[in-house]
């Protein structure tokens, strides 16, 4: 087996949750049971806020597995984000901004919202919020 090669995409508020594994050998069992226990194991970690009662997180394959066995091919997964709807004016890809948007410039102690606006020169904090969400960590679970 070769290297094993992951990324992921997506924000906390947005459609889905995007991860995609190279590296894996074909022919390899693949339990989706097993990978949805694990991410409800995370949702059961501590300092959870309430989100984790609106998400019930379920990965979705799209790619690299056929009949329970893995194909060779890159593993694709897809965790939907049953909270999209309350935030789909918001986070829409295109178009405008809603007319009572207020766009996030402080940034929270503690968290990635300075390092990411300085790095990627966002002055509105939504897009580093998003991707560096505890959110995140449920495509790398899925993943693993």
């Amino acid at each position: 087996m070769g290297r094993l090669r992951w990324f992921t995409a997506g924000e906390s508020h947005g459609p889905a949750l995007v991860g995609v594994l190279e590296g894996i050998p074909a022919g390899l069992r693949l339990d989706p049971q097993d990978v949805d226990r694990e991410l409800s194991r995370r949702q059961r970690g501590h300092g959870r806020g309430a989100r984790m009662e609106i998400e019930r997180d379920r990965a979705e394959f799209l790619a690299g597995v056929r009949w329970g066995k893995t194909t060779g091919a890159p593993i694709a997964i897809r965790i939907a984000n049953r909270d999209w709807a309350n935030w789909k004016g918001i986070m829409e890809p295109f178009g405008s901004p809603p007319p009572d948007y207020r766009p996030v410039t402080v940034p929270r102690p503690g968290h990635a919202d300075l390092p990411g606006a300085l790095k990627y020169r966002h002055t509105d904090l939504r897009d580093v919020i998003e991707r560096s969400s505890a959110r995140e960590t449920a495509a790398r679970v899925a993943l693993g």
